[in-house]
């Protein structure tokens, strides 16, 4: 599993596209543009965190529910009267095992319990934070409409420059295995 899963882990796409973009946030954009998206990439970057911290906490306290469920329930069949024995109608008579220690709740069942739902907690709130920190910082970048507009000219040229560049990668016939230019 790569560390590009989890929202909170995820990183740049590359040098070679970091350093385009730099190029582009210096020349395409005024100050206070650079402002609203780095005030915009915090935003992100506090709903995510934020919502991975209450993922986790959401994840483990259901697994604190559900093992006190799980124990509680493995009390009440262990103190229920349970049959010996089946008789057929022959009047063949077989003993009944006790299953009561198979069913016992464990240490690791509460391991994988804990860690599963603490890990399904972090993807479910990292992503939900992704979803309302993109949502507000667009909210953020649209209040200015001339500031919007010069974002995304800057974000266009950014892109016909990406995309030149992967052409003429492609037309040198160069195999990187590294580039994160390819599609």
């Amino acid at each position: 599993m790569s560390s590009d899963s989890l929202a909170m882990f995820r990183k740049s796409m590359g040098p070679e596209m970091a350093a385009l973009a730099e190029n582009h946030y210096k020349h395409d954009l005024q100050p206070q543009d650079r402002d609203a998206l780095k005030s915009a990439a915090s935003t992100v970057s506090t709903h995510v965190t934020v919502g991975s911290v209450l993922g986790v906490g959401l994840g483990v306290f259901l697994a604190y529910r559900l093992r006190t469920s799980r124990t509680a329930m493995f009390n009440a069949f262990k103190a229920s009267e349970k049959p010996t024995s089946v008789r057929f109608a022959s009047g063949r008579e077989e003993a009944i095992p006790d299953v009561t220690p198979l069913i016992r709740p464990s240490r690791l069942g509460d391991v994988a319990t804990y860690s599963l739902l603490g890990i399904g907690g972090l993807f479910f709130g990292g992503e939900t934070g992704l979803l309302t920190g993109s949502f507000r910082s667009r909210q953020e970048i649209a209040a200015d409409r001339d500031s919007r507009d010069r974002i995304q000219l800057a974000f266009r040229k950014f892109q016909a420059d990406a995309l030149r560049e992967q052409a003429n990668r492609l037309d040198a016939g160069g195999k990187e295995t590294n580039s994160n230019w390819s599609l």
